[in-house]
């Protein structure tokens, strides 16, 4: 078991250190896992941080599963499963025009009463509508980190099981194993093709690309 374990650390220190510069990113989608283990704060910047420091032009977004959790725990039992509803009306809406009217009339509904739940929408309230201004075949990837979340899922099974039982660069380690072997059944995002149109500068309104628009690269993140 030490043996195995000495190799998942340094299969996880190569990982860490490959060289990116020749590689080119489209999207990231971001989550994040609490090891609970015996870890030292490194002192190291958070990854959203990292990123502006690194890449301050890229844009945010935030996932609508996550974001509608949040808002519903700020409300009563009785009332979360008709918020949820009208929660999903807002990024499920085919125009962003439609989707903003959606978001102020839940505004309207809930401020008054909850004003916890609606803080938290209007917090994040343009990188929530973000997915607008990208092609609408990638909808479904983009406004949610449902693409990572059944990665991450396999180690948070591990993590309940080795709480406080391991140091850091051991369940770093054993991490990177287990994403490592997840990645090996992911699905390939949907029209790959359009990935090409961001790169080049393609401007998309409601997810519609836009004839003639100016070659401005758009970064993104998630």
């Amino acid at each position: 078991m030490s043996s195995l374990k000495a190799e998942w650390v340094a299969e996880d220190g190569g990982w860490m250190k490959r060289d990116l510069s020749k590689s080119r990113s489209i999207d990231w989608w971001t989550d994040g896992i609490h090891s609970g283990g015996r870890a030292e704060d490194d002192g190291a910047l958070g990854f959203w941080a990292a990123l502006a420091e690194v890449y301050p032009a890229t844009r945010h977004r935030r996932c609508w599963v996550h974001k509608t959790a949040k808002v519903s725990n700020e409300l009563p039992r009785s009332v979360q499963c008709k918020a949820k509803a009208r929660l999903h009306e807002i990024w499920i809406a085919p125009t962003r025009d439609a989707a903003v009217s959606a978001f102020n009339a839940f505004l309207k509904t809930s401020g008054a009463k909850y004003p916890k739940a609606t803080e938290k929408l209007v917090r994040d309230r343009s990188a929530l509508l973000a997915f607008y201004d990208f092609p609408a075949e990638q909808w479904i990837h983009l406004r949610t980190t449902n693409p990572i979340d059944s990665t991450f899922a396999t180690v948070r099974q591990r993590t309940s099981r080795t709480k406080n039982c391991v140091s850091r660069p051991t369940f770093l380690g054993l991490a990177c194993k287990r994403v490592r072997e997840a990645e090996k059944s992911w699905r390939r995002i949907r029209s790959p093709e359009r990935l090409a149109d961001l790169t080049k500068g393609t401007a998309f309104k409601d997810g519609i690309p836009v004839p003639d628009s100016p070659p401005e690269q758009q970064h993104i993140a998630a």
